[in-house]
C-alpha cells in the first residue's frame, strides 16, 4: 500500500519563486531530479518545470496495466547516495510502475526537492537572449523565467505517438493510450477490446487486459522478438546478498557498454557448435532479462548469420509455446533482425495467445482501413466490433519532446529548423547555435542503448562540472563548435553503419514515425567509452566548445 499512497499524494503547494535564476530544468523524472539535486548542492539557484502533478517523468504517465521496468531494480536506480540506496527496499526483480513512482517520490522527499519544482506547469517556449546570454523560458502560467542555463530532462520516450486512423473520432467506445493512461483504475470486464501495437507497452499490457476482457484482439504492426523476464519477489537474503556484492556490481556496470552488470561476451555465435549454442541460449532463456541479448554472443547485431541463429531460436520457442499455428505464424511474421529494435522482455505474453478470448490480426498484411462507431474495419473487409481501443503505439522518440519545447537559439533559429535533416549535438549534450542549453540523454548520447539511470548520472555530473568551472572562471556562455558537432555526428553514423541497426526502421533510427528524418540517434560504442570521451573533453579544457566571458559573448553577438 506504500506505493499506492505515494502515487496518490498531491503535489505540494508552490511557494513564491524568483523569475530570475541560474538554471531552469525541464522534467521531474530521473534526469531532472538528479540535476536539481546536483545544482542545489553546488549553490546554483534553480527552478524545475514539470507538466505533471508530481514527480516521476515517464513513470508518472505510463501507468497502463502491466507497466513495469525491463531493467533489474538493483541497477535501475540512482547510485550517488548510499543513504538512499540503503533506505529503499525494492520488492522484486523488475519493479512495477507504482513502485518506481514511489521510489522517485522517496528520493525527492529525502532530498527535499519538491519545494523547487513547479508542478502542473508546461513550458511553452524558450528563447535565447544574445545580449544578456540568458534563456527566456515561457510557461503556460503566463510567467517568463530568465536563466543563464536551460537543461532538458524530458527523456526519450515522453511524447506519445498515435497513428492516424481514418474515422477514429467516430468510434463510440473508449479510447486509451498506454503513455497517457488515466489515473483511475480501468476495468475491461465484459468488454471487447482492441489493442494496437506490440512494442514493450503492448507486450506488457496484453496479458493483463486479456485477464479482464471478454474478448481481446491484438492488432500487430510489427512482430517482436520477446524474451521471458522471469520476474520474482526479493527476499531479505537476496537483498542482503545484493548489498554485500554492491561494489562488484557497480564495477561491472561502469565497465559495461550498456550499463548493466553482465559479463561482456567474447565469442561469436558462429564459432561454437549448434549444441553449445543451444545450451548457452537455453540457460539464458531460463534466467530471463536482457542477458539473453547482451550476454550471449558478441556479434548478434553485427553479423546477419550470427543474428539468424538467435532469431531462429526465439522463433522456435514461440512456436513451441503458442498452440494455434495460425497465431504463431502471425507472431513470427518478423521483418527485422533480432535486436535491431529495442528488445522487449515479457511475462506470459506468448502464453496469452493460448487463451480462447485472445486473437491476433496482422496489420502488416491486412492494414486497418478505418474506424467506425462500433469498431475497426480492415482492408480486406473484416469488421472487428469493439467496446474499447488501446493504442500501445509508443512515442515520438528521442527528438519529439525536445522539438515540442519550441526552443530558439542564436539569430532566432529554432531547434526544429536546425534538426530538419536529423538531430545534431556534440557529445549528445549541446547543439551549436544554442548556447547554455544542455540536453540530458540527448541524441548522440548512449542513452537509448543503455540502462538509463547510469547514463543520466554521468550526463548530469558532466554538466554540473562545466557549470561550476564557468562560474569559477567568470564565463557566461558555452556553445558547441560546429566542426566538433559535425565530427561527432559523422563518427556516430560511421560506427552505427557497421551494425545491423541501421538496416531497419526503428526509433533507434529516428524512423518510427512518418516524416521523421532517418538517422541513427545514439552513441553505439558503449557507455564506458562515451564516459571516457567526455572525461577527456573536460580534461582538455572542453575541446569542441567555445566558452566565453561576458565581454567575449557580447563581441560574438
Amino acid at each position: 500500500m506504500l506505493f499506492e499512497r505515494l502515487f496518490a499524494r498531491r503535489a505540494p503547494m508552490a511557494h513564491a519563486r524568483s523569475s530570475e535564476v541560474d538554471a531552469v530544468i525541464i522534467g521531474a523524472g530521473f534526469s531532472g531530479l538528479y540535476m536539481l539535486h546536483r545544482l542545489r548542492e553546488q549553490g546554483f539557484t534553480t527552478r524545475l518545470i514539470e507538466a505533471a502533478a508530481g514527480v516521476g517523468g515517464t513513470w508518472f504517465w505510463n501507468r497502463y496495466p502491466g507497466a513495469r521496468c525491463d531493467s533489474e531494480s538493483h541497477y535501475y536506480c540512482y547510485s550517488f547516495s548510499e543513504e538512499i540506496r540503503k533506505g529503499w527496499k525494492w520488492s522484486c526483480r523488475y519493479p512495477a510502475q507504482p513502485e518506481i513512482l514511489g521510489y522517485l517520490n522517496f528520493v525527492a522527499d529525502q532530498l527535499d526537492l519538491k519545494k523547487d519544482i513547479d508542478f502542473s506547469t508546461r513550458m511553452l517556449a524558450g528563447n535565447y537572449d544574445e545580449e544578456t546570454q540568458k534563456w527566456l523560458v515561457d510557461t503556460d502560467k503566463g510567467e517568463t523565467v530568465r536563466a543563464r542555463f536551460l537543461i532538458t530532462g524530458v527523456g526519450n520516450t515522453s511524447t506519445p505517438a498515435k497513428p492516424a486512423i481514418p474515422g477514429i473520432e467516430s468510434f463510440a467506445g473508449k479510447v486509451y493510450h498506454t503513455a497517457l493512461w488515466p489515473a483511475e483504475k480501468i476495468d475491461f470486464t465484459g468488454q471487447r477490446v482492441g489493442l494496437i501495437g506490440t512494442g514493450s507497452s503492448g507486450i506488457q499490457s496484453t496479458p493483463m487486459i486479456a485477464e479482464q476482457a471478454d474478448q481481446l484482439t491484438v492488432f500487430q504492426r510489427t512482430a517482436n522478438y520477446s524474451v521471458p523476464a522471469r520476474n520474482y519477489n526479493l527476499t531479505e537474503d537476496m537483498r542482503r546478498e545484493r548489498e554485500e556484492n554492491y561494489d562488484e556490481m557497480r564495477r561491472m556496470v561502469l565497465a559495461s557498454p550498456i550499463g548493466m552488470p553482465f559479463e561482456i561476451p567474447q565469442k561469436s555465435a558462429l564459432e561454437v557448435s549448434d549444441e553449445e549454442r543451444k545450451a548457452t541460449l537455453d540457460k539464458l532463456w531460463e534466467l530471463g532479462s536482457f542477458r539473453f541479448m547482451f550476454a550471449s554472443y558478441k556479434d548478434i547485431v553485427l553479423d546477419l548469420k550470427a543474428n539468424a541463429t538467435v532469431a531462429g531460436y526465439i522463433e522456435a520457442k514461440i512456436r513451441a509455446t503458442v498452440n494455434d499455428p495460425a497465431k504463431a505464424d502471425i507472431l513470427c511474421e518478423f521483418n527485422h533482425p533480432v535486436g535491431t529494435k529495442r528488445p522487449p522482455i515479457d511475462t506470459n505474453y506468448y502464453e496469452t495467445f493460448n487463451r480462447n478470448n485472445v486473437s491476433i490480426v496482422s496489420v502488416r498484411t491486412n492494414p486497418i482501413k478505418e474506424a467506425r462507431a462500433d469498431g475497426l474495419v480492415m482492408t480486406n473487409g473484416d469488421h472487428h466490433r469493439l467496446d474499447a481501443i488501446v493504442f500501445a503505439t509508443g512515442f515520438d522518440t528521442v527528438t519529439g519532446t525536445l522539438i515540442k519545447l519550441n526552443l530558439r537559439g542564436k539569430g532566432g533559429l529554432s531547434l526544429a529548423e536546425k534538426w530538419t535533416d536529423g538531430p545534431r549535438a556534440y557529445l549528445g549534450l549541446c547543439s551549436a547555435g544554442f548556447p547554455n542549453l544542455f540536453m540530458i540523454t540527448g541524441p548522440g548520447t548512449p542513452g537509448i542503448l543503455t540502462n538509463f539511470p547510469g547514463c543520466i548520472e554521468q550526463n548530469v555530473d558532466w554538466i554540473t562540472d562545466v557549470m561550476v568551472r564557468m562560474r569559477d572562471t567568470g564565463a557566461v556562455e558555452i556553445e558547441a563548435l560546429v566542426d566538433a558537432e559535425s565530427q561527432w555526428v559523422e563518427d556516430i553514423v560511421k560506427v552505427a553503419d557497421t551494425t545491423l541497426l541501421t538496416k531497419v526502421d526503428s526509433w533507434y533510427m529516428n524512423s518510427n514515425l512518418p516524416g521523421k528524418p532517418r538517422v541513427f540517434t545514439a552513441y553505439f560504442s558503449g557507455m564506458q567509452t562515451y564516459a571516457g570521451v567526455c572525461a577527456d573533453v573536460a580534461r582538455s579544457g572542453y575541446a569542441g566548445f567555445d566558452i566565453r566571458s561576458h565581454e567575449m559573448a557580447e563581441a560574438a553577438a
